[in-house]
């Protein structure tokens, strides 16, 4: 059965991570490989990571990150200042 979670980009870390508000108990049931889509404006990455990932850097990544909610990363940039997205915009997990 196919799931969907939506969400909001609700503050960008220190580091330049988008940060929702889908906290990391609503993904408790959510499969961690490739059949989960993360999509926000028009960026979309398969799967959702640990902090302690090992992709390569410029890759665009969803993980559960240090805030305890869904977190959209560049791997060693910011994804505020690559993707150009701000505090508001629509996010959604599909599988």
């Amino acid at each position: 059965m196919a799931g969907r979670i939506e969400g909001t980009v609700v503050s960008i870390s220190e580091s330049g991570n988008l940060v929702t508000d889908i906290k990391a108990d609503q993904l408790a049931d959510v499969p961690r490989d490739e059949q989960v889509t993360v999509r926000c404006d028009e960026h979309e990455t398969l799967g959702i990571f640990d902090i302690n990932h090992q992709q390569p850097p410029f890759t665009l990544i969803a993980l559960v990150g240090e805030s305890g909610c869904l977190e959209l990363e560049i791997v060693t940039d910011s994804a505020k200042i690559m993707l150009g997205v701000r505090t508001g915009e629509k996010v959604e997990v599909r599988w």
